[in-house]
């Protein structure tokens, strides 16, 4: 049983569908093409920015904002762009699969820019809430749309490999965060850290217009055939019904621990007795962490296959962070962190390169909707049960093991996984 099927090719960087080659070939990776790649790279870096730029304010807006937020209530704040994303991604990866990709990408892009630039203008918790919520609605699109994109314009062979590396751009997105917000911050205010989506919106989006392709003709992810059906009921009945729901809880259990993270982390290391600049560089040893590991598990997986690897990234995160609870010397800290980035987002990264090569090209926009969307259940959970924790006085502690404890429990899913996939091909064999 064969779950990867030639993608479509690229002829350049105009807005016409592009047509797909003879069957059994390779696309071709032009010039055209490796620019509509980088443009996605960069909306995926300033995607990953905008999910952990609040993290780099929190504190901030508990502080000085005088909104009155509480540790709960900024959890809850926390988790608005990640329920926003959940929709975004599950919606727009349909949308993707039906009305073409390059839609789908340029709309979600100027909808996640434009409600982070108005975040800096929110007079209150309530309103900042549903312009997060709003933004995470585009940022949640993006990377759906995108992934399902780029894979159709690479050869077949690299798709793993770009998937994960495009992947790269959201720790990067994060990692510009963290250096951002030392010197702005206390400079110029919170507000000046959600004005930086203002490039996005200027430089980024008019580049997407020009090189960006389209890969899927509107109207064609629907075929008359209901075999090659796209939508969301595909994915829940023969064959895919068993590994959808297991890529949809790795997914949740990964996102958990990452942006559970992502979220609380420099307030974690404040409430352990460090200053705010000592704090964002941690969350920058995180980030950092989570680039190299893109890198680490792009070479991986393609030597390995992504679901061994994503197994292994898994446990890694799981051993990290559960160092942490020993409260160890500041070395050691930074080393467990980099060792959660490279092991949480590598292993969100092979889940992506993983659903992008196992569904055929119908179905892959609405199959990576369907994980991520899914996914952001845990990315919605996190930031609350982080909160919650810490106001039960349950201390730092208990924020690291249950992120640790998600990361374990996404290993055991992947495991399941791999095992349902080596069933399927080996009856595939059988039947054949």
């Amino acid at each position: 049983m064969n779950h990867t099927l030639p993608a479509a090719a690229s002829h350049g960087p105009t807005s016409g569908a592009v047509t797909a080659d003879a069957p059994g070939t390779a696309p071709r990776f032009s010039k055209g093409s490796a620019l509509a790649v980088l443009v996605c790279w960069l909306l995926v870096v300033f995607d990953g920015y905008d999910l952990i730029v609040y993290g780099t304010v929190q504190s901030s807006l508990i502080s000085e904002t005088g909104w009155g937020l509480t540790k709960a209530t900024a959890g809850t704040i926390g988790s608005m762009a990640f329920l926003g994303m959940m929709i975004g991604a599950i919606f727009a990866g349909r949308m993707a699969d039906s009305w073409g990709r390059r839609k789908t990408i340029i709309g979600c892009a100027i909808v996640f820019s434009v409600f982070t630039i108005l975040c800096a203008l929110a007079p209150n918790a309530a309103v900042f809430g549903i312009l997060r919520l709003l933004a995470g609605i585009g940022l949640g699109g993006l990377v759906p749309s995108a992934n399902a994109l780029v894979a159709e314009l690479v050869p077949t062979k690299w798709r793993s490999t770009i998937a994960t590396l495009m992947m790269s751009g959201v720790p990067i997105g994060g990692s510009i965060a963290a250096l951002v917000g030392i010197p702005l911050i206390p400079a110029f205010g919170w507000q000046a850290m959600f004005l930086v989506a203002a490039l996005a919106l200027v430089i980024v989006v008019p580049l997407g217009l020009k090189f960006i392709p389209e890969t899927l003709a509107p109207g064609k992810g629907a075929s008359t055939d209901a075999n090659k059906k796209a939508g969301f009921g595909s994915l829940l009945r023969a064959p895919y019904l068993g590994v959808s729901v297991l890529f949809a809880l790795a997914t949740i259990a990964t996102l958990f621990a990452w942006y559970g993270l992502g979220t609380w982390l420099p307030n974690l290391m404040q409430l352990a007795g460090y200053n705010l600049g000592s704090a964002l560089t941690f969350a920058l040893a995180l980030n950092l962490g989570a680039v190299a590991g893109s890198v680490l598990t792009a070479w991986a997986g393609t030597r390995f296959g992504p679901i061994p690897t994503a197994i292994a990234a898994a446990a890694v995160a799981a051993v990290g962070l559960a160092a942490l609870l020993a409260s160890p010397p500041v070395a050691v800290v930074y080393l467990a962190l980099v060792l959660a980035g490279v092991g949480t987002h590598g292993t969100q990264c092979l889940i992506i390169a993983a659903v992008a090569s196992y569904y055929p090209d119908h179905l892959r926009g609405t199959a990576l909707g369907w994980a991520l969307g899914t996914g952001r259940i845990g990315a919605v959970v996190a930031p609350q049960v982080g909160g919650l924790l810490l106001a039960a006085g349950l201390g730092v502690n208990s924020n690291f093991l249950a992120f640790a404890g998600a990361a374990a429990v996404a290993a055991v899913l992947l495991a399941a996984v791999g095992l349902n996939i080596k069933n399927k091909i080996s009856q595939g064999a059988n039947n054949a």
